[in-house]
């Protein structure tokens, strides 16, 4: 995002072509990389920067090697590149992998160092919901964006008609994409409270301290305890996220009673 007070995070997500391979049976197969016809590549990636309205997307339905995922692959490392925070759902073990995957097929070089944020990651630490699925989480805490249902095209026949290069197929291929981006960035927004895996302060141009919703403006909610220490808590007025100071309110006499092991 461009706000100065804050990182500039990418929510990015990618739909990739299937491994077709040569097979004898349908459950249990235990497929030789000799059997392997055909690996998979990128087929599109929707991506958007954080709060702001712009989505950018591309795919391989105008290429005339749709194996050839360079250019797509250009495309969104300069995205990446600029990124401070990569956000999605599932895309730590997934998206990125596999981006990065493609990057060192066609000798690309890293992109800037960044972190990460997977909503998917976020409801597994928190939450025991139903599932963790984008498509249950968006339907059950999304207002505007839920996981769309594939409509003319179920399934893997969308994937197969757009291997076979048809139109209609790429066309929900794009909505679809876009919509997943859309849903985790608005998923994200109701997750994020309780998530405090990034210092977002460190991000911040001011002194102030930001909170992961660009708010600074914080009230005193009482105190922070541990074995040790006792630390002032605020809660931010905007969103209700909680943050603590640095600095041990006990006084000389209690730290030394709590290193001793003795009480007063």
């Amino acid at each position: 995002m461009k706000n100065k007070s804050g990182p500039r995070i990418l929510v990015l997500d990618i739909e990739t072509a299937p491994i077709i391979a040569s097979v004898w049976g349908l459950f249990d197969q235990n497929i030789g990389l000799n059997q392997i016809e055909t690996d998979w590549h990128l087929l599109s990636f929707a991506a958007k920067w954080y709060g702001e309205k712009k989505v950018f997307y591309e795919d391989q339905s105008k290429v005339k090697d749709i194996e050839n995922d360079k250019k797509l692959l250009q495309k969104l490392w300069t995205l990446m590149d600029s990124a401070d925070i990569i956000l999605g759902q599932n895309s730590k073990a997934f998206d990125v992998k596999k981006i990065q995957a493609r990057f060192a097929f066609h000798n690309m070089p890293p992109t800037s160092s960044f972190k990460q944020l997977d909503t998917l990651k976020i409801a597994r630490k928190h939450f025991a919901f139903t599932s963790n699925k984008l498509e249950y989480l968006s339907n059950k805490l999304c207002k505007k964006y839920k996981k769309l249902k594939h409509s003319k095209f179920s399934g893997f026949e969308l994937w197969k008609e757009c291997l076979a290069g048809n139109k209609a197929a790429w066309a929900e291929m794009k909505k679809y994409n876009i919509h997943d981006t859309l849903a985790t960035e608005e998923l994200y927004d109701v997750l994020k409270v309780w998530d405090n895996s990034i210092n977002f302060n460190l991000y911040s141009s001011s002194t102030g301290t930001t909170c992961t919703c660009g708010s600074s403006s914080w009230v005193r909610n009482g105190y922070a305890y541990t074995s040790v220490a006792k630390y002032q808590r605020y809660k931010c007025k905007k969103c209700s996220s909680e943050i603590r100071d640095r600095k041990n309110l006990f006084d000389k006499a209690k730290k030394e009673s709590i290193k001793s092991g003795t009480t007063r």
